[in-house]
């Protein structure tokens, strides 16, 4: 079943001239997992945020569940790259966030900020504040607070990049650990990457973007059961044929 569709996108940003997103149309089954690839620079970024409802299209349409995405949709969360959490407010705080919007009582929101937490491995810096956290704990903070709130589509702009390669495969561990669980587990998601690996590892389907103006350069079905092993040959070969396609 269709539930997440992009439709006929163009994007150029004002008084440019120049054509960031030429006529982008995809579509994300319930319970898919999407990467967004492509070359620095082509929009890939700009694209989640048209998805997100953060930034207008020229033209074109995001529909989740056949209603279309407008600014502020609470059926969406996001995860950041550079984290974005508040250095002033606790970790737990930063957590609470993805409730902001919600009426519920701060008992429950703190029940509910804590048993997320403990799945993304937390436990004991909840009072603790950001600053004290590495980079890979912060990241956790920040997904946290995106799926405290269970939301319908989760977006995610290269949330393991700023990260060591140790850290950023724990984590995507830890998220996929945790996206199994129905009670958290959003209906879509799509994550931009600019890692080839990292794509097909985490994937049921890879959206190939070319240079700019940027287009849809083929949509990849990533069939390996899961948990995949990197070192399996057709893991390698799932790998070869996105690098082959970068190269042409």
């Amino acid at each position: 079943m269709v539930f997440l569709e992009i439709r006929d996108i163009n994007f150029s940003y004002k008084g440019s001239g120049v054509e960031v997103i030429d006529d982008i149309s995809f579509t994300g089954n319930e319970f898919e997992f999407i990467s967004i690839v492509g070359p620095s620079g082509c929009g890939k970024s700009t694209l989640l945020r048209i998805i997100a409802g953060l930034l207008p299209a020229n033209s074109g349409t995001v529909l989740l569940e056949n209603r279309r995405i407008r600014e502020s949709d609470g059926r969406i969360s996001f995860v950041f790259q550079d984290f974005a959490l508040l250095p002033w407010l606790s970790n737990i705080e930063n957590v609470k966030l993805g409730l902001e919007t919600d009426d519920m009582s701060e008992d429950k929101k703190d029940e509910l900020a804590n048993k997320i937490m403990q799945r993304l491995d937390l436990s004991g810096f909840e009072s603790a504040y950001p600053n004290v956290l590495s980079g890979g704990m912060r990241q956790r903070v920040g997904v946290a607070r995106a799926l405290i709130s269970n939301p319908e589509l989760l977006l995610m702009d290269e949330p393991f990049s700023s990260l060591d390669e140790l850290t950023a495969s724990s984590l995507r561990h830890t998220v996929l650990s945790v996206l199994k669980d129905k009670k958290v587990l959003p209906k879509s998601v799509v994550m931009v990457s600019h890692n080839i690996e990292e794509a097909v590892e985490m994937s049921d389907k890879i959206v190939v973007l070319s240079s700019k103006p940027t287009t849809v350069k083929k949509i990849i079905s990533v069939k390996l059961k899961r948990p995949r092993d990197k070192g399996d040959p057709r893991f390698r070969k799932e790998v070869e044929e996105l690098y082959n396609l970068f190269a042409s």
